[in-house]
């Protein structure tokens, strides 16, 4: 296998844009948790040593952790299916398909989830995970 022509996969940008995504919902929920934290416990809380446990109980920071813990359930498996089809390659297309489609969707869950959109969030997590089965079966296939 010629190494150049891995570098030229579309995954590898996939994998790099799906990795400012995580530094989007790490940040969010830093920002936000941080924002009610100063709050509640005062300025210090935060660049301290955070020996008191704090837990978001406001809707946006809550929303915001949520969001990126559910983002952080299916990033490690877009990022392992996504370089094994760096090594396969995708002569279908699925598997492009299929990490643009979880791509968008995980763009789109934030601000849902953030709004409190019900239903339309669940699909757009729905469709993601299509994105992701999409991928796999570009992989086994």
């Amino acid at each position: 296998m010629d190494v150049s022509s891995l570098s030229v996969s579309p995954f590898l940008p996939m994998v790099g844009w799906s990795a400012v995504l995580l530094i989007v919902h790490v940040l969010l929920q830093a920002f936000t948790t941080s924002a009610e934290a100063s709050k509640t416990l005062g300025a210090s809380w935060n660049p301290g040593p955070r020996d008191v446990d704090f837990s978001p109980s406001g809707k946006v920071a809550g929303r915001a952790a949520r969001a990126s813990a559910n983002f952080r359930e299916t990033y490690p498996a877009f990022v392992a299916l996504a370089l094994a089809l760096v090594l396969k390659g995708d002569a279908s297309g699925w598997g492009i398909t299929g990490a643009w489609l979880w791509f968008a969707c995980r763009v789109a869950y934030i601000p849902l989830y953030l709004a409190g959109v019900a239903y339309v969030r669940s699909l757009a997590w729905v469709l993601s995970m299509i994105g992701l089965t999409m991928m796999l079966l570009a992989l086994v296939f």
